[in-house]
């Protein structure tokens, strides 16, 4: 009997990064969005392109898009692994568009049947600007903004739409509104909000707004319009890439008190309201950074977790750049698969050149690949990979196909971001974190090394069950600052204990961790642990090497051809039972086929069997597949 797991791939000085495809991430089914005013002097009536876009996975997907203050629906289907975009009317535009000082109805809700990917993109003239929408399980109730405001004379603002009724808001501990489901509280400030601790009692969603900045200060000026995410999911390491321009700005705020941070890669600015050094930082402050591509990136490690964004640069002269802003997730926070695709503004546009940003571990690099339209997966090809000391890279993918989806996928764990600019002067441009995990980093627990939120995409086998704590600001002596729970009862012997296993048994149990906190406070997480019975059993050969030593004993021919072969025992007999994926990406030819074969080029490719057995349980199975191509070339010597 094979034991499955999934493991972390280990790099020296990174964190773990789980792989699991269906992690707790920027997908969904329900999701909140506002506009802010942009512009110089922005109009009663907004104006130029808003739009809603909204990519879909491999199945058939139906949602609703509702204005709140329009009472309003818009129906929609996508086929699977298609886009689907809705332009803003006049009437919807201004349902939307939050202008001055108040608390309104001006918000959307989508929701659909099946998990997709949400965005909101605006343009108009050289003002344009993206933002990944988050779904509401990856919302939270504590926020830090992080902004941009230096020596600039228009207004910076935050957004908050409320998911619950009877929502209380407050900006720095005092009370500024209180709102019920889909209403909006628009904030606006003359100064630089970085750092302003928002909190509130029911999840939010968060976005940080600037209708006209430069960036650093001078040159060409554009609008920001980023969604942020909740403290819960801030992590101590980051990588923050660059696009095609040569430099750009990171800002860097503190989440605790006392934080210490380091660099590789990176210069402190000294700034009216940043911090001039790294060390001993309290709760709320930041340090603004200058990054240079000469530097292939920024790396960014505390001792207490924070939060990251990236700015573009403004441009001078003949430049295009403009700035955009781009929330960085955690090292922690990466995925194997992630599918976006280009805006297409509609009308006059200066935005010519769109492309994905990609980060990933330098060491398995090469097997990034990308599907363009739901073709076969190509390894990268005309992409130029900075690499870093610290062991991550990144590049930039120009995505020249307006019309279709791009699906990314690289096992060792990647993040990927979306950025567009143009060619002429004071172009327009957008900059996005298009695709992460989001998972809680504050308080975790990890069950055989697999984050909790991930625990029932990840069957084990009935056995022994590792768990591990990783807990942000732990209570030194309180005597129950850490409790553990398996289906509503305290399990014996595991007080205040961070590492403990057990024996288990098939069936599905909840794993309830409960926290205490150095401030008192007390929070809670809860996983669903599935175990599947070991008396039911898969493997896979490739050529007639089993799966498990397929990493020690490459496949070497002249054709690069592989032959697959399952044997399962208690394989379900419905459709869609046996699946097959290469580098995360379906083999739609191998459904239900337990012999197959495929051609490959050189390389090492992950490849996953997934199974459904009889009883309803399924299993995946997981194996790293290194193919030579060798030719024997025959040397005719005289003797």
């Amino acid at each position: 009997m094979k034991i499955i797991q999934y493991f972390f791939l280990t790099i020296a000085l990174l964190i773990q990064s789980i792989l699991s495809l269906q992690a707790q991430n920027t997908e969904g089914k329900d999701f909140w969005i506002t506009f802010s005013a942009f512009g110089w002097y922005p109009p009663a009536t907004p104006q130029g392109d808003m739009q809603i876009r909204i990519v879909n996975g491999d199945v058939l997907t139906t949602g609703r898009i509702y204005f709140t203050e329009l009472a309003k629906n818009v129906d929609f289907q996508i086929q699977p692994n298609m886009i689907f975009d809705h332009q803003l009317s006049e009437d919807e535009k201004l349902a939307v568009y939050n202008r001055v000082l108040s608390k309104t109805n001006k918000s959307i809700r989508i929701t659909t049947s099946n998990p997709v990917s949400v965005y909101a993109f605006l343009q108009s003239g050289q003002f344009a600007e993206a933002t990944i929408v988050y779904p509401v399980t990856a919302l939270g109730t504590e926020y830090y903004a992080i902004s941009y405001h230096h020596n600039s004379s228009y207004d910076e603002a935050y957004a908050i739409v409320a998911t619950q009724n009877n929502t209380h808001i407050y900006h720095d501990n005092i009370l500024v509104e209180t709102l019920n489901t889909g209403q909006v509280y628009y904030r606006l400030s003359g100064v630089d909000m970085t750092g302003s601790h928002v909190t509130t009692n029911n999840p939010v969603a968060f976005f940080a707004l600037q209708r006209a900045i430069a960036i650093p200060n001078g040159g060409y000026i554009s609008n920001l319009m980023e969604q942020l995410t909740p403290v819960k999911t801030w992590g101590k390491k980051f990588f923050v890439p660059l696009t095609v321009f040569e430099k750009g700005t990171v800002r860097i705020v503190v989440s605790q008190d006392n934080t210490n941070i380091s660099l590789t890669g990176g210069t402190i600015r000294n700034i009216w309201g940043g911090q001039p050094h790294l060390t001993n930082l309290q709760a709320g402050q930041y340090v603004e950074l200058e990054i240079l591509l000469s530097d292939n990136g920024c790396f960014i490690e505390a001792d207490k977790p924070v939060g990251v964004c990236t700015y573009m640069d403004s441009g001078f002269s003949n430049s295009p750049e403009v700035p955009s802003q781009a929330l960085i997730p955690g090292i922690e926070q990466t995925v194997s698969k992630a599918m976006i695709a280009p805006f297409i503004p509609i009308g006059t546009t200066r935005l010519t050149l769109h492309y994905a940003l990609i980060i990933t571990p330098t060491v398995t690099k090469n097997n990034t690949t990308v599907s363009i339209g739901g073709a076969t997966p190509t390894n990268l090809s005309g992409v130029v990979w900075y690499d870093h000391s610290k062991g991550m890279s990144f590049c930039s993918f120009l995505l020249t196909d307006e019309t279709k989806s791009y699906i990314f996928a690289n096992h060792a764990g990647m993040i990927v971001f979306g950025y567009g600019t143009g060619t002429i002067q004071a172009s327009s441009s957008y900059y996005y974190n298009a695709y992460s995990a989001m998972r809680d980093l504050d308080a975790a627990f990890y069950a055989n090394d697999i984050h909790f939120q991930d625990l029932k995409e990840n069957p084990f086998c009935a056995g022994l069950v590792e768990f591990r704590a990783e807990i942000n600001g732990l209570h030194p002596t309180h005597p129950e600052r850490i409790k553990w729970f398996v289906n509503g009862t305290e399990e014996p012997g595991t007080l205040n204990q961070e590492t403990w296993n057990r024996t288990f048994t098939p069936g599905e149990y909840e794993i309830k961790m409960v926290v205490r906190y150095e401030n008192d406070e007390i929070a809670t997480k809860i996983g669903t642990l599935k175990i599947i019975p070991c008396n039911y059993s898969a493997e896979f050969f490739a050529n007639d090497i089993p799966s498990a030593l397929l990493p020690n004993y490459p496949i070497c021919n002249k054709t690069g051809k592989v032959d697959f072969r399952a044997v399962i025992e208690g394989l379900s007999q419905g459709s869609g039972s046996l699946l097959w994926y290469i580098n995360g990406v379906k083999e739609d030819a191998a459904d239900d086929q337990l012999t197959w074969s495929k051609t490959f080029e050189t390389g090492t490719y992950q490849i996953k069997m997934w199974v459904r057995y009889d009883n309803g349980t399924d299993e995946t199975i997981t194996a790293t597949l290194k193919v030579e191509i060798f030719w024997l070339k025959m040397q005719n010597i005289r003797h």
